[in-house]
């Protein structure tokens, strides 16, 4: 839901702002002058020097001194830190720096609990990682043991970094400069560089729609290079800005030129607090470098070494934790419509979507279902209970879902006879985040004026759980719940409803689509003034697309803590990050950087860890209210560790053909983030879609995790059933979809288990090809699935790279057909691609479990029997697994895994576990077997008829019918 759209707010001046907001705080006379002496500029910043280094059992702990005068550069310089070093697996090291008195902010466990390490002393002497320091001035630098002279995977020397001064590559940004690289740890400012190799493949620093796609610009061949803000914030998908979520990990991959073999690391920064990480290539420099510009926390790192793309994503969940469990019936496809509806409006969408035959799972209500905008409530007229409670009866009957969304403001009740039960109970329970002076934080977002859950008081999660309750209990029966508007948005500067009379609502934020707001924007090359707003390709058999339009180019590049230190300023940090690329105050768009938690904590802090303790507390209640059964929730805001409470979509994105290539490095950045279960408002958020662009990304969107359709109030209409194209393209996808979901299934509890990325780029299981390394116009599906779809319109066919120059055999997943790959590194194969079709291949050597009849819902689905599709490689093998649970209840519940393996002319299934699976196997493809006719089949010894099997030479493909095979024991297929 868009709270993006702020037409009728009056916007003001950081001056006039600090003028008017009541929340500012006092500052002394004393503060503002120390803060004037700040230089703002690092070069004489003296470092640290090593000394009273002590072997631990597990690493080592030393202390680190100023190693000169300080030099206040943006605050003022901590004298004595300490420096902690772990060796916490084989594959993870912990190497963490902090001030020693614990002053400085540290996350807290109740918001963010870290695996710890194995307490294993024989590590320090075989671990993969290896610390290694200098200690005047201290610096330290990680290698591989197995490498220990080549390149440190991170090293922070003087000598190793570009001579300083750089001037900035943005002459009006004058913080795109380097005065210099020592180790800066001030209270409000921290700074650590390490070299990179020159022009490294670095991939995550999320979040971010990033202009140079899933790999990042590290500055070289005249690019810009990255700035990546941390701080969670309200902003409908900018290019190259901060957005909803924070998540400091990046995953580095170099290939050696020497070998031609690559390698992965991980580095993750374990600090919530808002903060700037530079890429760069400074002009003639021998490497790339990245710098970490943070304005609080402590110097909390993480390295994992891989070496696979595959291992660091998994690593890095070791950490952080796996992702929650997520239902089946959360795969199927959702649909959602902002924009006035009603309960029977939401009920006919069901039913249009029925009668066009395509397949609907979920169906979303934003908004419009709450009375006067307030959550937990549904609107008398609009959305009577008795009717919703009814409409959701109807929709569980038929094997459908319901999800309604919560937003994270709670409205402030006008006087006292307003009854609003969340806001009095809460108030009751001394849950809302406070000013400085103790007084409730009053901010504005759609109900008016607002107060904001304090996930660190102590009754807050259950005053948050008994609102979910008796809102299911009321009528409104969710299976999942869509938390949005959580980085948390406020529409006014500070506590805007402080001291006046709450009776007087404030300005209204326009909504869009209505007067002062309409949205009148289409795709490009659609022209509506000359068209009409039907979006449609043609009209009276005429092509729209160009047709006396105009292309928009719309890509521009661009201890406690604070709480009780002193002289430091809570509202703006004498280093200005650049929040919206450095356009807006760190309270632009929510509440003030010194509003204040229960324990002391304040919002400058703990601002980017809000979404993720919303989270963990609706998760906690779903399970409250749903015993023993897997929570689905999807939110906006996210920061490390949230995957394992929820999914994630990508944002209030745009009816763009742009937005719809982004939607890729979107996914990908998650499933590294490990918050596989992603998505993007299918056919765009903010403007119209049109009839091209809908086709296409209906389609896109069937392969990836989270698949929704939703548009923002006040566009044109865009379910798939608006159009004839789009229906039957969303029909054949969601077929597709279906029928593969055991595998997608399969995928996810991997994820769960062991944190492996359901979604992959292509270089995760290429590593090798530096051809692929900035590919993010496809990507696989596991291993096996290949999926490259069209992102530009007009078009009728797409260049695909196939990886494994020549020697990995990619078969169409329609027609079995194997594609003709070039052997040369990144040739590329025309496909074709009608509109309607989407190319999707399957790689040799797999065996994939898929369900025989995809149905009208997931359940019916379900229900069917499952066939089996076998893709033998050049040496005729192929291998795979499946895992079978009841789909819904959460682990450990009783589960299945099958393992198939063909080889030498049979295939084996072998079951292990204690569930039953009621369904059997009743077709088997086999593909690669040869251009020679099996003179005999048999299935578990039994000489099948020749009707039961069918062979065409061409494909070299063998299908079995009618098999009827036992999933609970042992089975055998064989071909002579």
């Amino acid at each position: 839901m868009l709270a993006t759209f702020l037409g009728g707010v009056l916007l003001m001046g950081r001056a006039a702002r600090d003028h008017l907001s009541l929340l500012t705080s006092s500052f002394t006379a004393e503060v503002f002058a120390t803060q004037e002496t700040f230089s703002r500029n690092v070069s004489t910043c003296p470092g640290y020097t090593l000394s009273s280094l002590h072997e631990t059992k597990t690493g080592l702990t030393a202390a680190l001194s100023l190693a000169g005068p300080a030099c206040n550069a943006f605050g003022h310089d901590i004298a004595n830190l300490t420096l902690e070093v772990t060796y916490d697996t084989q594959t993870r090291l912990h190497v963490n720096i902090y001030d020693t008195a614990k002053a400085q902010f540290t996350i807290p466990t109740s918001a963010v609990e870290l695996a710890s390490g194995s307490n294993d002393p024989s590590l320090k002497h075989s671990s993969d990682l290896v610390f290694n320091h200098e200690s005047s001035p201290f610096a330290f630098w990680i290698t591989r043991r197995s490498e220990p002279d080549a390149q440190p995977l991170f090293d922070t020397r003087i000598s190793s970094l570009p001579p300083a001064p750089i001037p900035p590559n943005n002459a009006s940004d004058s913080s795109t400069g380097f005065d210099g690289f020592p180790l800066v740890f001030e209270d409000q400012y921290l700074q650590l560089t390490s070299a990179l190799p020159l022009d490294a493949n670095v991939y995550g620093l999320g979040e971010v729609v990033a202009a140079s796609g899933f790999r990042r610009d590290v500055g070289t061949d005249g690019s810009p290079g990255t700035i990546q803000t941390m701080w969670a914030r309200d902003a409908a998908d900018p290019v190259d800005e901060n957005i909803y979520g924070s998540h400091p990990i990046y995953l580095e991959h170099r290939f050696n030129e020497t070998t031609k073999k690559s390698q992965s690391h991980g580095v993750f920064l374990f600090n919530a607090a808002g903060s700037d990480t530079l890429l760069q290539t400074p002009p003639a420099s021998p490497v790339s470098l990245i710098q970490y510009r943070v304005v609080g926390g402590v110097l909390d790192l993480y390295f994992l070494s891989g070496p696979s793309p595959q291992a660091v994503v998994e690593q890095y969940g070791a950490v952080v934790g796996l992702p929650t469990w997520q239902p089946l019936w959360g795969f199927g496809f959702h649909l959602c419509r902002w924009g006035y509806t009603t309960v029977n409006e939401t009920r006919e969408q069901v039913r249009q979507m029925r009668a066009a035959g395509v397949p609907l799972e979920t169906m979303w209500n934003d908004i419009d279902l709450y009375h006067a905008f307030r959550d937990f409530t549904t609107d008398p007229v609009s959305f009577p209970i008795d009717e919703v409670r009814a409409f959701i009866a109807e929709l569980g009957a038929n094997n459908q879902h319901y999800i309604p969304i919560v937003d994270a403001a709670i409205a402030h009740a006008v006087n006292d006879t307003d009854i609003y039960d969340t806001f009095a109970r809460g108030t009751e329970k001394d849950i809302w985040i406070k000013n400085p002076d103790g007084s409730t934080y009053i901010g504005q977002v759609w109900p008016g004026y607002t107060v904001f859950p304090d996930w660190f008081a102590e009754n807050t999660e259950a005053v948050w759980t008994e609102a979910f309750k008796n809102w299911s209990d009321s009528g409104v029966a969710f299976s999942g719940i869509w938390l949005d508007m959580n980085e948390v948005s406020s529409f006014c500067a500070g506590s805007c409803g402080t001291g006046v009379d709450l009776s007087i609502p404030p300005t209204q934020v326009l909504l869009p689509g209505t007067p002062g707001d309409l949205v009148t924007e289409f795709p490009e090359g659609y022209n509506a003034t000359i068209w009409g707003p039907s979006g449609n390709m043609t009209i009276n058999g005429t092509s729209t697309f160009g047709n006396n339009g105009e292309t928009e180019n719309t890509l521009v590049k661009r201890g406690l803590g604070a709480g009780q230190e002193k002289q430091v300023n809570l509202n703006s940090p004498p280093y200005a990050i650049h929040n919206g690329f450095g356009l807006n105050d760190l309270d632009e768009k929510t509440i003030a950087t010194n509003a204040t938690h229960a324990n002391g904590l304040v919002e400058i802090d703990t601002h980017n860890l809000w979404g993720l303790m919303e989270e963990k507390a609706t998760h906690l209640a779903l399970l409250s209210i749903h015993p023993g059964k897997r929570p689905f929730m999807i939110s906006r805001s996210t920061f490390a560790s949230a995957g394992k409470w929820t999914g994630h979509w990508l944002g209030d994105n745009y009816s763009k053909w742009a937005y719809l290539h982004y939607n890729i490095q979107g996914v990908l950045q998650f499933q590294l983030f490990q918050i596989p279960m992603v998505g993007a408002d299918t056919c765009g958020f903010n403007d119209n879609t049109d009839e091209e662009l809908c086709n296409r990304w209906m389609q896109l969107s069937a392969f990836v995790p989270f698949y929704r359709n939703h548009n923002e109030l006040g566009a044109i209409s865009q379910e798939p059933y608006r159009w004839d194209s789009v229906a039957e393209a969303s029909k054949t996808a969601i077929a597709v979809r279906y029928s593969m979901l055991p595998y997608w299934y399969t995928l996810f509890a991997n994820a769960s288990s062991r944190g492996t990325p359901p979604v992959r780029a292509l270089f995760f299981e290429f590593p090798d090809e530096p051809e692929l390394f900035g590919i993010d116009t496809q990507f696989l599906i596991g291993r096996d699935i290949l999926v490259t779809p069209v992102l530009t319109p007009n078009v009728s066919s797409v260049a695909g790279v196939f990886p494994g120059r020549g020697d990995t055999v990619w078969r169409d997943w329609y027609t079995h057909e194997a594609v003709d790959v070039p052997a040369t590194p990144g040739g590329n194969v025309t496909l074709d691609a009608p509109l309607g079709h989407i190319n999707v291949h399957v790689r040799d050597g797999a065996v994939i479990l898929l369900y025989a009849q995809p149905g009208y819902t997931v359940t019916e689905t379900a229900a069917g029997p499952y066939s089996l599709l076998v893709t033998l490689d050049k040496g005729g093998h192929a291998f795979g697994t499946a895992y079978l649970d009841d789909g819904e209840s959460v682990p450990p519940t009783p589960n299945t895994t099958l393992t198939f393996r063909a080889g030498e002319g049979q295939l084996a299934i072998h079951s292990s576990g204690n569930f039953h699976v009621g369904q059997t196997i009743d077709t088997v493809t086999i593909l690669g077997v040869g251009s020679s006719k099996p003179g005999a089949v048999k299935a578990n010894e039994k000489i099948l008829q020749v009707a039961d099997w069918e062979f065409d030479e061409g494909l070299g493909r063998l299908v079995l019918k009618d098999l009827g095979l036992d999933l609970n024991g042992e089975s055998t297929v064989t071909w002579a």
